[in-house]
């Protein structure tokens, strides 16, 4: 992530980039503490922070995480908060906490993305659950993040010619027709279909077709292109 999130307060562990961390925005010291002491005792990183503005003034590291965070804040409330992390393309997940909810609250910040929405009290083990839960949303969408990028790389080392044959390849397209429409011999195709297989490295034309998928390219036909 890359907003500035000042300092955190009590519960900062210096170990929380090697391990699930969990931040903690909740106003009331005591709550606070109490999580802290929580989510440090099972293994987990912690950062806590009192209120929405002194998290958004620090810098957040960029880690397998989640937020704890609760409803009612001093400022900026913890549903307002939420909208502002999106606002900032900021995809945290977020477990809500309040002595003071209700359902339409519940409803807004489930749709806008929360796993879980918690009423104090709550059984230590239900937010645990929740964490674990939050944690390894985060892991999944940051693995698939790593997938994408490590693709978009192999792709951006294709020669546009290469680029263009692949499109056609993951579009159906047969070695015969590719070349019609390209305008090239059908053995400069299968070169070139080798080439993308290789740098790609596609183990076969399925492979490939969930590649372009993955990458989002567009796979109907291009515009002749040059060498």
């Amino acid at each position: 992530m890359t907003a500035r999130f000042g300092a955190p307060d009590e519960g900062s562990n210096a170990e929380a980039s090697t391990k699930a961390t969990v931040f903690v925005v909740e106003d009331d010291i005591s709550m606070r503490r109490s999580l802290t002491n929580l989510f440090q005792s099972v293994g987990l990183g912690v950062i806590a922070f009192g209120s929405a503005r002194e998290m958004l003034q620090s810098p957040i590291p960029d880690f397998i995480s989640c937020l704890v965070l609760d409803v009612r804040l001093p400022g900026l409330s913890g549903l307002d908060f939420q909208t502002e992390l999106s606002r900032l393309n900021i995809h945290i997940p977020i477990i809500f906490i309040t002595g003071h909810g209700d359902i339409p609250m519940t409803v807004r910040a489930m749709k806008e993305g929360a796993v879980d929405f918690l009423s104090k009290p709550f059984r230590d083990q239900e937010l645990l659950d929740a964490v674990v839960a939050a944690t390894e949303r985060d892991r999944k969408r940051r693995e698939a993040q790593q997938t994408v990028a490590n693709l978009q790389s192999l792709f951006e080392t294709l020669s546009p010619r290469e680029q263009a044959v692949m499109k056609l390849v993951a579009a159906g397209l047969m070695n015969k027709q590719v070349a019609a429409e390209l305008g090239l011999a059908e053995i400069t195709v299968k070169i070139y279909r080798g080439h993308v297989m290789k740098k790609m490295r596609a183990r076969s034309l399925a492979d490939l077709i969930r590649m372009t998928e993955t990458l989002g390219v567009r796979t109907n036909r291009p515009e002749q292109t040059q060498v």
